[in-house]
């Protein structure tokens, strides 16, 4: 029978060692800050500007702003908005590709969200790809991708020059990210910034780190239907094991906006201002933890929209 030695060495042998303490990474962002902040949700211009001045006020260095409800729920203006909003300000606007298979006709996802941001069939994936497209041509330089097969045709779209060779795509929270191989497989598929599973441990994220050299993307307060977890005093070991990392701001207690839309009224915008306020409070939190954390900021290696 094969000990548990032997097979902690095996995995080893073949590049993705079992983690039972998590080292320090020593990999940065291109500034030499070891995290940034996300703030997801942000699902159109206006939240945007609120998040913005929310950020402002509180002294937040937001880097990247990221959206649910998709390309797709957007107008022409809208995008261009938004777009303008992120060059001026140099943050990173992430937009989802859409459809999806939740919103589709199909079964399978109304009763799980293992296939929620799944392309079902190639006409879907084409749609993803005209989301893709347009978003492109109005600015963004950021694209949200839940669904494998359509991460790989963006990666060869970026190949051979459809789509901008500087494009960030970053996986979605709905396409399941737990261990190293996976990451690893990610990035030979075209990802360029990762997010992973909502519950995982510090180990598990340096055996991720371990795989993979790309941003890892984390929930530090998760929504509810990823878990509802908040791991505000983690944030230090999350940081020092898994950097370069995106500490993203959810909320939990709060009401799931998609797809968002002006009946939804003001609490889009009050969703996106607290969220910014939490990254007040664990910004606080990690620089008295440990001051020796270089603060976050903003610099060039960000998919910052192009007018």
């Amino acid at each position: 029978m094969t000990s548990l030695a032997d097979l902690h060495a095996l995995m080893a042998r073949i590049g993705h060692p079992v983690v039972q303490t998590a080292p320090a990474s020593g990999a940065r962002f291109a500034d030499g800050a070891p995290y940034r902040f996300e703030i997801p949700s942000v699902e159109g211009p206006d939240v945007l500007e609120a998040v913005v001045a929310e950020a402002d006020r509180l002294g937040v260095p937001v880097a990247r702003t990221s959206q649910g409800s998709g390309v797709m729920m957007l107008t022409d203006d809208e995008i261009t908005r938004m777009a303008r909003i992120g060059a001026e300000r140099g943050i990173e606007v992430n937009l989802f590709l859409g459809p999806r298979a939740a919103w589709d006709t199909g079964g399978q996802a109304k009763l799980t969200q293992a296939v929620g941001a799944a392309a079902r069939g190639n006409a879907m994936v084409a749609a993803c790809v005209a989301d893709a497209l347009r978003a492109c041509s109005l600015g963004i330089r950021s694209l949200l991708v839940g669904d494998l097969g359509t991460l790989d045709v963006l990666r060869a779209l970026k190949a051979d020059g459809t789509l901008p060779a500087n494009l960030v795509l970053k996986t979605s929270v709905l396409m399941p990210l737990t261990n190293g191989p996976t990451a690893a497989l990610y990035e030979r598929l075209g990802a360029t910034t990762v997010n992973v599973g909502t519950d995982l441990t510090v180990p598990h994220l340096a055996e991720i780190r371990a795989a993979t050299g790309l941003p890892i993307d984390l929930y530090l307060e998760v929504p509810d239907d990823q878990g509802g977890f908040v791991r505000f005093y983690e944030a230090v070991e999350i940081v020092r094991a898994a950097a370069p990392v995106y500490l993203k701001m959810g909320l939990r207690n709060a009401p799931n906006i998609y797809p968002s839309g002006g009946h939804l009224g003001v609490v889009p915008r009050e969703l996106g201002r607290e969220r910014v306020r939490r990254a007040a409070l664990v910004r606080r939190l990690i620089e008295q933890l440990d001051p020796r954390l270089a603060k976050p900021s903003q610099t060039s290696d960000l998919g910052v929209p192009e007018l």
